[in-house]
């Protein structure tokens, strides 16, 4: 089966292939047999492409030794298996009863090395051995299937004992959770976005409740959609518990039927989900969001989505249904259409060109003060709504705020920073879903990140216990929860994510940007980053040694499937729509402004050109 432990010194049965007629699968059959002598060592893991194969290790093999008792150990975790049935095979019985395989899974850059502690040598006499497993950690993954990365050495002990009837090694001590390398992880699992409603954040015009992504990770093959609906229903993760809400009721969960064990969809894309009696009350307005919920949270789990969910009560009744574009109608779900890109011409004036034109005559600058010149910018923000729009002068010492009205004026800077050189002075700003204005102050003196409640008034210092280091730049997602900050210290820059909540009972409002975690511990500098989807970024980074590179990161610090960015020299900005079909604009000091579609190459827009924004 290959899970991905390297190195050589073991020459492994051929894998034999049975037809698995129930799922219409194949199994995977493998390491059949070990030797009793040498190390346990890393095995290459073997790619497969295809998502209907589905991988079973073997159970232990009679008379088996402690080293293959080990080793079979290892690979069943990288298996299909959906309970770990195969692996607990390996383990005693008290030791499977007491094993947790769900509650945690550690993923390491290689496969876990195995290594025995004193002599291993196979002989009758001998009646217990233990194993040093190994490893660099990349990442964890919790009880919530929620992801984390992870740096240091994994170094867990793993004992065996001889049973005293049947005489076979078996492991009485095995690590808590699941260990694997990150290929086999890889192959293993897929990030979905689980979704949940803003709670902490005016809902929007119409009273519609604000969608907010909460990624995990579920294993492909072992019926995802079943294991999906699960975590939805379980709640949110502990990092996003405190600013969303879910429509489902407390201890809503499944109710499969008799000889029932997964959710799939009917010919019409149409998925039936029967909870238990929590949910029996429910009004038609609460269901159709849980419906949502349902929808936005399945939508790429099978080829062609989800297009219609059924909610049942535990009696069978039908509580409601709703279609995808009922969820699209009922939820604020992204930022709109984002009818422009913008960025600043060779004026410092602000522009905009459709963001549906594939032509660069069509840039014009914007309607209002800030198109017309009335101060030179240096960097810009638009409002999710595209009526209004900020702009830090040339110096970066102030922050005006004007319409994007025709013939609308500038009037006074809304902020000032005092900062004694123009790196020290105010970054790029940002507007979050409910229209008010996010920009840090780098002043040496008193560095803060600032809030203006609609863009105007008394600016609000926002509170940021756990900040280590000065804000260079700040984008707020659209769901107005999650902010994304790049922090710089000791030369150092990150890309960190943080929780916004809100107390607006207190005096004045007060805003704090709590738990602030790095998404990129592998980058040595951060220089340029944009929301680029529900749970995805998209930045310009490099390692420690390496050269500049565009790579997209997902919020919890994983890597997205699929291709990063096409190469582009000397990128000092960025900016990428959170509709992922439009294209990704940057700012290059070799060409100006450039943008990239879908499945095209760079494209320059205009030579004399900077700081590319969409509405955000």
């Amino acid at each position: 089966m290959g899970a991905d432990r390297v190195g050589g010194g073991r020459r492994r049965k051929a894998v034999r292939t049975v037809a698995y007629a129930v799922c219409g699968a194949v199994v995977l059959a493998g390491c059949a047999s070990m030797p009793d002598s040498g190390d346990l060592r890393d095995v290459e893991s073997t790619p497969r492409q295809d998502t209907q194969v589905r991988v079973f290790a073997l159970p232990p093999r009679e008379n088996a030794g402690a080293r293959e008792i080990v080793y079979g150990f290892l690979e069943a975790l990288t298996s299909d298996d959906p309970h770990f049935e195969t692996a607990k095979k390996y383990l005693t019985s008290d030791a499977a009863k007491a094993w947790q395989p769900e509650t945690s899974l550690t993923v390491l850059e290689e496969g876990p090395g195995a290594t025995p502690e004193g002599a291993v040598n196979g002989q009758d006499t001998q009646s217990e051995a233990s194993f040093r497993l190994y490893g660099e950690k990349v990442a964890t993954v919790d009880a919530q299937q929620a992801y984390a990365p992870a740096a240091g050495d994994y170094d867990k002990v793993l004992h065996l004992t001889r049973e005293k009837k049947s005489h076979q090694w078996r492991i009485d001590a095995p690590p808590s959770g699941v260990v694997m390398g990150k290929s086999d992880f890889l192959r293993n699992y897929t990030s979905v976005n689980k979704y949940y409603f803003a709670s902490n954040t005016p809902s929007a015009a119409g009273g519609q409740p604000v969608a907010v992504a909460d990624p995990v990770y579920v294993r492909k093959k072992v019926d995802p959609m079943t294991q999906t609906v699960r975590l939805l229903l379980a709640g949110p993760s502990r990092w996003l518990d405190q600013v969303v809400r879910s429509s489902f009721p407390t201890g809503t969960r499944l109710k499969l039927g008799k000889g029932v064990t997964s959710l799939t969809p009917d010919e019409q894309n149409r998925l039936t989900v029967p909870l238990n009696a929590k949910a029996n009350r429910v009004g038609v307005g609460r269901c159709q969001e849980m419906a949502a919920q349902l929808l936005f949270t399945l939508r790429d789990l099978t080829p062609t989505g989800v297009d219609e969910i059924a909610l049942q009560g535990s009696d069978g009744a039908q509580l409601c249904t709703a279609q995808a574009s009922d969820a699209e109608n009922a939820v604020v779900h992204g930022v709109g259409r984002n009818e422009y890109q913008y960025f600043l011409d060779g004026k410092h004036r602000l522009v905009r060109l459709a963001s549906e034109s594939t032509g660069t005559d069509d840039v014009a600058p914007v309607p209002g003060a800030l198109g017309e010149g009335a101060k030179e910018l240096r960097s810009a923000a638009v409002s999710r709504d595209e009526r209004m729009a900020a702009g830090v002068t040339l110096d970066g010492s102030e922050l005006y705020v004007g319409s994007l009205v025709s013939g609308a004026s500038l009037g006074e800077p809304v902020l000032h920073s005092d900062g004694k050189t123009q790196n020290d002075r105010f970054t790029a700003p940002s507007w979050d879903g409910d229209g008010n204005l996010w920009v840090a102050d780098r002043d040496l003196d008193r560095p803060r990140l600032l809030f203006l409640k609609g863009g105007a008034g008394e600016p609000i210092e926002v509170s940021t216990p756990g900040l280590d280091g000065r804000v260079d730049a700040v984008r707020l997602a659209a769901d107005g929860v999650r902010i994304a900050l790049i922090v710089e210290k000791g030369g150092k820059k990150s890309l960190c994510i943080g929780r916004v909540e809100r107390d607006d009972k207190a005096d004045e409002g007060s805003v704090s940007v709590v738990e602030l975690r790095s998404v990129t511990p592998q980058l040595e500098e951060v220089t340029a980053m944009s929301w680029a989807g529900d749970s995805r970024l998209v930045l310009v980074g490099r390692e420690l040694g390496g050269v500049q590179q565009m790579a997209y990161v997902e919020v919890d610090g994983s890597t997205p499937v699929g291709s990063a960015p096409a190469a582009l020299t000397g990128v000092k900005a960025l900016a990428a729509a959170e509709d992922e079909k439009l294209p990704l604009v940057a700012y290059s000091d070799e060409d100006g402004i450039v943008r990239l579609s879908a499945g095209s190459k760079w494209q320059q827009v205009v030579k004399d050109g900077t700081a590319p924004v969409y509405p955000g």
